[in-house]
């Protein structure tokens, strides 16, 4: 495809094939041609909201390498359109591609709330941790209009459960009033993902998140408001945020958080065909360099499924990411630490009301 024809506001450049469908959908340069002649839309790169309604809205994690027990997702697919997401692959068992239906079909989970309020009454439930979201943003555009994100919040609050959250987007910020009183019983740690401190690099590869300078203010006021923040360096990519590392760390520690957390990019499934395109037509000068760095970090693959390795890679260039990531945390955060979430309240509350017999 010419790069005059990419399509803007979006990561991904393209709808991989998904692999559970006998057919698939290809858009070819001399129709892009023939659009642009005639002055006709190609592709009119509008977002489309589906509601849908699982049965239940926690999941349990089973991944060794993933520090959390239990995530929930209010949203399947992300508007953010982060090139590198693993999270993209799981569109594919919706019946979507990994590609742009990600960024353009999100599923919608109105019932959340009601969801996990069901979850959190039961005998059998004991408190753990639950994490928004360990596949796509709470905090999307999406949540700006269904709000689903901060109802959940008001459920973990009304049952004194503990809540954990993985942002890159300011409107957290809406909900400090909730994520206040949460901190209180120390019921809540927020994760804020900030990949480099160019906006010139944040725009290429996430394209409709908050702009860096509104990621580190958003640390600075969760933090000054005395709710826990770490921030996460992921993932790392190298050629592209591997020289910004002890930059980050710096900033992040500067702007009140407690800890900063890492991971080198794999490209597992789909996402190694939508990210090797989207390199060739946003960075074609060094995109041969970067993919070969990525193969270099996970045995000659873009993509290492090991538990032990996938995260954090192995080899030369691994080790030296890796390192610098040891150094930046002794170098900034030597006396700084997460707090564990508090467990202990929810058990007396399963009924919404305080226990005294």
């Amino acid at each position: 495809m010419n790069p005059k024809y990419t399509i803007k506001g979006r990561g991904a450049q393209l709808n991989a094939s998904n692999r559970f469908l006998e057919l698939n959908h290809e858009m070819r340069d001399d129709f892009l041609e023939f659009c642009h002649k005639e002055g006709e839309e190609s592709d009119k790169n509008k977002t489309l909201y589906l509601e849908v309604f699982p049965k239940t809205i926690v999941n349990k994690v089973e991944s060794p390498d993933i520090g959390m027990s239990y995530s929930m997702n209010a949203y399947q697919g992300c508007e953010h359109g982060c090139i590198y997401c693993y999270a993209r692959n799981s569109h594919e068992f919706w019946g979507y591609s990994a590609g742009l239906d990600f960024e353009r079909r999100i599923m919608v989970k109105k019932d959340a709330p009601k969801l996990l309020e069901a979850l959190l009454k039961k005998k059998s439930w004991k408190a753990h941790t639950i994490v928004m979201s360990g596949n796509t943003d709470c905090y999307q555009p999406a949540e700006n209009f269904f709000e689903i994100t901060r109802k959940c919040l008001e459920v973990f609050l009304e049952y004194k459960h503990p809540v954990a959250i993985i942002t890159k987007n300011a409107l957290i910020l809406r909900d400090l009033d909730l994520l206040k009183e949460l901190s209180k019983d120390n019921l809540i740690g927020v994760n804020v993902s900030i990949t480099s401190l160019s906006e010139e690099t944040r725009r290429v590869l996430e394209p409709r998140t908050a702009s860096i300078s509104k990621r580190l203010e958003t640390v600075k006021i969760l933090s000054d408001h005395g709710i826990p923040v770490n921030v996460m360096l992921a993932p790392i990519i190298p050629s592209i945020n591997s020289h910004e590392i002890l930059p980050l760390a710096k900033a992040a520690s500067e702007h009140g958080a407690l800890g900063i957390a890492h991971t080198i990019v794999r490209l597992n499934g789909a996402i190694g065909e939508i990210f090797k395109d989207w390199i060739h037509k946003t960075m074609p000068d060094k995109a041969e360099k970067v993919l070969h760095q990525i193969e270099n970090c996970h045995g000659g693959n873009l993509n290492n499924s090991r538990y032990g390795y996938r995260m954090h890679g192995e080899g030369k260039i691994a080790e030296q990411i890796n390192s610098l990531v040891k150094l930046a945390k002794l170098k900034y955060f030597k006396n700084k630490q997460m707090p564990k979430l508090n467990i202990q309240l929810h058990e007396q509350l399963k009924d919404g009301q305080l226990k005294l017999f």
